[in-house]
């Protein structure tokens, strides 16, 4: 092919194969925002947004029509694609006469694929944030433009799916902001940009509004009170020996809550003149009792708390009857974990053996093992350990029964008249422990 051959081709199809590089740059440009926009964050464009980034302006506009958004960009993809490949056909028959329209038809299939497709959208998707930020100046008039075809085609779409009875709606989001951030925690906590401690946390402020106070209450069983009958040094025996600082007191009956008595307000009465252990009157130091309901969730209980400037209530059922009590502590234990002070009496509820299994306390709340072992043992049935598997097992299981769900064995270890007290757990697939548990 000689010189002047290859110039009369490039000076009769050169603008024609300028034209569809052109395009193809367009469905490129096309392709990579419609990912970048989609794909970018909301709350880093309102981060930036505040910080005076007009750019991020744009950006938050854009996506907040992001039906409108969307549609503007697949119709100038289509556009830029159909012209392209139509200019492709026409060349290519030019060249190769009818065998031109497969030509066409596959070369213009692999140059979309790769150039307009995959490559914008792969280099879109590693940087969505930037991406977004540099196009959306460009977009902006493009949908400005384009915008009212299409809403005219979304409009179109909606009353043919509404035929087959598919609503779609603008306003409702399949995920609640909750569901949004506690996905996005644990996303960023697998990729490793939040660490287990951070997520817990996180996700202890998000559950308070599903949890109610029964869920994280001290039950009645393990409640400690004072008789306000018993001898005076034997009431202020139990407040200094206690751990707390507060104590509900009750007379005739546990039921019958009559004052909470605090370990400041008794060692204030003591410092009286002439006031002895043995003629302290326990009542008369008391502070009045705040009932709450045991189905109150714990975001309401920790503003009625902050609200108050309480540390304490005694939760009680529909009925009146007290079942457990709650402090302040109680609630943010559930955001940051345990707190302890020198004054707390540590309790081992979990203990892992030289084996691999673990073993618990039957009191052990499920959410505490949970996070404690970075388990996903289900707590909607059950508040404590025990209480799971006499849930799941149907029945109150007899000593050296075990059972198998949620991918663990659990061994009953030990029973105290109709309560569970001690448990081993082991994973599901460690047959031979299992089988050595079962032969004991």
């Amino acid at each position: 092919m000689t010189v002047e051959t290859i110039l009369a081709f490039f000076a009769e199809y050169g603008m024609t194969m300028l034209t569809v590089m052109a395009l193809l740059f367009c469905s490129a440009f096309f392709s990579g925002s419609e990912t970048a926009l989609t794909a970018a964050s909301r709350a880093r464009m309102h981060t930036l947004e505040s910080n005076g980034d007009s750019r991020a302006t744009i950006v938050t506009a854009l996506i907040t029509r992001r039906d409108r958004l969307i549609g503007a960009l697949l119709i100038g993809n289509n556009l830029v694609n159909i012209l392209a490949s139509s200019l492709t056909t026409s060349l290519f028959l030019g060249l190769f006469g009818n065998s031109g329209v497969a030509i066409a038809t596959l070369a213009m299939t692999v140059l979309l694929v790769i150039f307009s497709e995959v490559l914008p959208k792969s280099w879109a998707i590693a940087a969505p944030d930037r991406f977004a930020l540099v196009v959306a100046p460009i977009v902006r008039p493009f949908v400005v433009v384009v915008g009212p075809l299409s809403s005219l085609v979304n409009g179109l779409v909606r009353r043919m799916l509404a035929l087959f009875g598919v609503s779609l709606s603008t306003e409702t989001s399949m995920l609640t902001a909750h569901e949004e951030l506690r996905g996005a925690v644990d996303f960023l906590h697998r990729e490793g940009s939040v660490i287990k401690a951070d997520r817990d946390r996180l996700g202890g402020v998000l559950d308070l509004g599903e949890l109610e106070v029964s869920d994280i209450m001290v039950h009645r069983t393990s409640m400690r009170a004072i008789n306000a009958d018993d001898p005076p040094e034997v009431a202020v025996r139990a407040v200094l020996e206690s751990p707390y600082t507060r104590m509900p007191v009750w007379r005739g009956s546990v039921d019958n809550i009559i004052g909470v008595v605090h370990a400041k307000d008794l060692l204030r009465a003591l410092a009286e003149p002439e006031v002895e252990p043995q003629n302290l009157d326990i009542v008369r130091i008391t502070q009045k009792p705040w009932f709450v309901p045991d189905t109150t969730n714990l975001k309401d209980q920790l503003n009625a708390f902050l609200r108050r400037k309480a540390h304490f209530a005694i939760v009680v059922d529909e009925y009146g009857e007290v079942q457990g009590l709650v402090t302040l502590e109680d609630i943010l234990e559930e955001i940051v974990g345990d707190i302890s002070d020198e004054h707390d009496i540590e309790i081992q509820g979990v203990r892992q053996e030289a084996d691999g299994s673990i073993v618990v306390d039957g009191n052990v709340p499920i959410r505490d093992l949970n996070r404690a072992l970075d388990w996903n043992l289900p707590d909607d049935e059950a508040t404590t350990i025990a209480g799971l598997v006499i849930h799941e097992s149907r029945t109150i299981p007899e000593e050296r029964q075990a059972f198998t769900f949620y991918g663990k064995r659990f061994l009953v270890m030990k029973r105290v008249k109709n309560r569970i007290t001690r448990l081993r757990i082991r994973p599901a697939d460690d047959l031979a422990a299992s089988a050595a548990d079962m032969a004991v």
